[in-house]
């Protein structure tokens, strides 16, 4: 399934239920629900802010198995380097803004990886085994 997103909070909203439906249809614990979400507004927050120019929507992909729930948000900038973003839990970088959604993403997925242009994340999240 595939979603053009623009600063539209409506948009963003519907992406966000139907992501939930399938979340839902997975039996995914409301803590691993909550993560999900936390981890698609992240990625289209930073898409949207810095990726995308003025106008130019946000394209996310999601596909959804029993086990496995695959989401990229892909946008239309120059991209950057994942590796290059300051780790927002070392002292130097505690009061600064940077580097903390992606931290939320890497902490709540089972696995994040980005293309080499830097423009498009893949969030991938497996339930525990224990599904409680």
């Amino acid at each position: 399934m595939r979603f053009d997103v623009t600063q539209d909070r409506s948009r963003i909203d519907l992406v966000h239920a139907r992501i939930a439906e399938h979340v839902a249809s997975m039996g995914i614990a409301e803590s691993g629900a909550f993560g999900i979400r936390l981890a698609i507004e992240e990625a289209l927050a930073n898409a949207l802010k810095h990726g995308s120019p003025k106008g130019q929507p946000v394209h996310v992909d999601v596909d959804a198995s029993d086990d496995v729930l695959t989401i990229a948000v892909e946008d239309h900038g120059p991209g950057f380097d994942p590796a290059s973003v300051p780790d927002p839990t070392t002292p130097e970088n505690l009061s600064k803004p940077c580097g903390r959604g992606l931290l939320l993403i890497r902490t709540y997925m089972s696995e994040v990886r980005f293309n080499d242009t830097g423009n498009r994340i893949e969030m991938v999240y497996r339930p525990p085994a224990d599904r409680g």
